[in-house]
This record gives structure tokens, sequence and C-alpha cells, in this order.
């Protein structure tokens, strides 16, 4: 339904009037919106935006470094594709072995599990060398919108050294998972409602870190441990841009319960069509954008990117709209030390927004 509204009100500050705009249009949207949302997607637009920016924001948006996305792209996953180079009895022949291997940060260094057979386990053994691609986690559904529009989620190229474990290495390193992965289940079974409400709502097909891992701690004879030592580190982002990082900044993720969860989080926020309408409501709020769709793309402690479909321009707003898919960074307004954290952060930003569209509609 495609209607327009002529709008005019003034609102007080202690410093200055604010004046709303006096035309806004409200476009067909994906979902059915209260009279609350229908007006604050209509366009009304206040210049006094900013407070909420600067109350729950921080004031600006932060961008994160290269360094900061592959920390965080390392710590939400723990799948990679592991490239070796394939050896026979006279040697390296210089082709390359992929496969999908499991990894995980042990105070600052990556381990990895290769299956038992697979050829990594006599490539290393004569050539070392090897590289680990990890993606941005990105749920199915995710992934599928990412491609049709001919981008692929953000990921890490590692280069380095597959380094065989003894096995009295190999002993300690499970006896850690295994303790690992137990404080995780824990953790997620005594989740508050608000995590245990998010993640529910996840397709069957998302799974928490613990839930990959059990298998490697249930059948640990079929899996073979290696260290990987990394000599380089190269961001690639969604259209494939490189940006290479010095080994200095390359910063080692830390053990924590947010980035666990991260897929599964991210797949119940974009299964949810309650929270798909408040990511909308948060482009429109504070970055004045009037989005068609959103989803949430990716999460961290300091807070998550949406990717919103919105109008070509503002004047084309309309049934014959031309929309695009953009990225839009929203920061809390205190950093999220875990899963808990960050469900109370969305919960209450989700409530302010809200209660900002309620005041200026006259609906409060």
């Amino acid at each position: 339904m495609n209607r327009f509204f002529s709008f005019s009100r003034t609102r007080h500050t202690n410093r200055q009037q604010h004046r709303v705009r006096k035309q806004c249009f409200c476009y067909a949207l994906p979902f059915n919106f209260d009279r609350a949302t229908a007006i604050s997607a209509a366009g009304i637009s206040l210049n006094t935006r900013g407070a909420y920016l600067n109350k729950y924001m921080k004031g600006k948006l932060v961008t994160l470094t290269f360094a900061k996305r592959c920390k965080n792209i390392l710590a939400a996953n723990c799948q990679a594709h592991l490239n070796t180079i394939k050896v026979d009895a006279m040697g390296s022949k210089g082709d390359i072995h992929t496969s999908k291997v499991h990894y995980l940060f042990n105070k600052g260094k990556p381990y990895i599990w290769v299956r038992e057979g697979d050829l990594h386990n006599m490539n290393v053994i004569i050539d070392e060398r090897g590289s680990l691609s990890v993606s941005a986690v990105a749920p199915n559904s995710l992934l599928r919108l990412l491609r049709s529009m001919g981008k692929f989620p953000a990921r890490v190229a590692l280069a380095g050294d597959v380094i065989p474990l003894k096995d009295s290495k190999v002993q300690d390193l499970t006896e850690w998972l295994r303790e690992h992965l137990l404080k995780e289940q824990n953790y997620a079974n005594h989740s508050s409602y608000a995590v245990s409400a998010i993640l529910s709502s996840a397709n069957l097909g998302c799974k928490s870190r613990s839930e990959i891992f059990q298998e490697i701690v249930d059948q640990s004879s079929n899996y073979v441990a290696h260290k990987f030592n990394i000599r380089s580190c190269t961001y690639v982002d969604g259209s494939a841009h490189t940006h290479e990082l010095e080994m200095e900044d390359v910063e080692a993720p830390k053990a924590g319960h947010l980035f666990p969860f991260a897929e599964k989080l991210i797949d119940g926020v974009n299964q949810s069509q309650a929270r798909r309408r408040a990511l909308i409501l948060f482009c429109l709020e504070y970055y004045d954008t009037h989005a068609r769709d959103a989803v949430m793309l990716s999460i961290d402690h300091c807070g998550f990117d949406v990717l919103a479909k919105v109008p070509e321009s503002m004047a084309s707003i309309g049934e014959s709209s031309r929309y695009t898919w953009k990225e839009f960074r929203f920061t809390f307004k205190e950093e999220a030390t875990d899963v808990e954290a960050f469900c109370r952060l969305l919960v209450g930003l989700e409530e302010e927004v809200l209660q900002s569209v309620r005041s200026y509609s006259g609906l409060a």
C-alpha cells in the first residue's frame, strides 16, 4: 500500500526547536506493521535522532579495523578449509589438496583437527607448509542472500606451517577441549530467557561451537590434531578485495561466551519477523534510512552489522522504487562481554527505539 502523509509538528529541547519534515512517504513494507511502526516507516524524520545515537551508540560509528575483523571472524568460526601441498614417495608435487577441518585457539595458538585418512596428515610430514581459509559465520539463509548479490562472507586467509603433535600433547589437548566445551554447554543451559528465545529461533541446521566439536570429543580416535604456526594473515572482504596485515597487528581471539553462539544468534534474529522489523527501525532511527527489509550480518563485542534493502535514492521511494542492499553498523553503549550482555543490549535497544517511535508519533 502506498500512501502519502503530510505531517508537521515542532519538538522543543533545552537548546533549540527542531522541526519535523513536512512531507514523507510510506511505501509497501515486507511485514504487517502496527500503527506506530507504520508512521515511523512513513519517514517521520527528527533532527533530534542524534541524541539517541549519542546515548546508545557512543555518539559516533565505530569502524572496525581489519585486524579486529580478522580476530572476530577467527573467534566466531571453528571450521576452515585447509590447503596443503600433495606429496608422494618422490616428494612435493605442487598440486594442492583442500578439505574442511576444525580449529580452535588455545593460549593464543590455533590447533586444527583433521580426519584420520585425510591426505593432509601425510602431506605435512613431507612439506609442512599450509594455509587456512576461515569465513565469517553465515547461516544458510544469509549465505544464499549474499550469493544472490554476487558476494560472499568476508574471510581470513592464514599462511603458515602445519605441525603434527606428539601423542602426549594430543591427549592434553583433547582433555582441554572436553573441559572447554563442557563450560560452554553449562553456560548455554543456564542462559536467560532473552538468550534462549533468540537461540531457539534459529534453524536446526545452525549449531553452536560446542555442538560442532562434540563429535570430535566423542570420536577423538578418528581425528589427528596439529598445531598451526601463522606466518601471514590476509583479510578478504565480501567483494574479494584483499588487505594484508602486519603480523604484529594480528591478535589471537580469546575464550569467551559470545562468539561460540554467533551463528545461532544471527540466524535466531533473522528468523524472527519481529526482530527484523526492529532492524528496519534501527536503520530509520539512526541513519534516517527507509529500509524495506533487513537482516543481521555479523556480531561482535562492540555491536553488530545489518544488511538492509534500501531505495537507491530517496526521490524514488514508491512501488516502482529500485532497491539495493547496503551495510549499516550499530554500536552498543557498552561492550557486550558475553551472549547474555549482547542480548540484553539488543533487547534494550529495541525497546528504546520503539519508545522513540511512539514518542514522536504521538502514541506514547
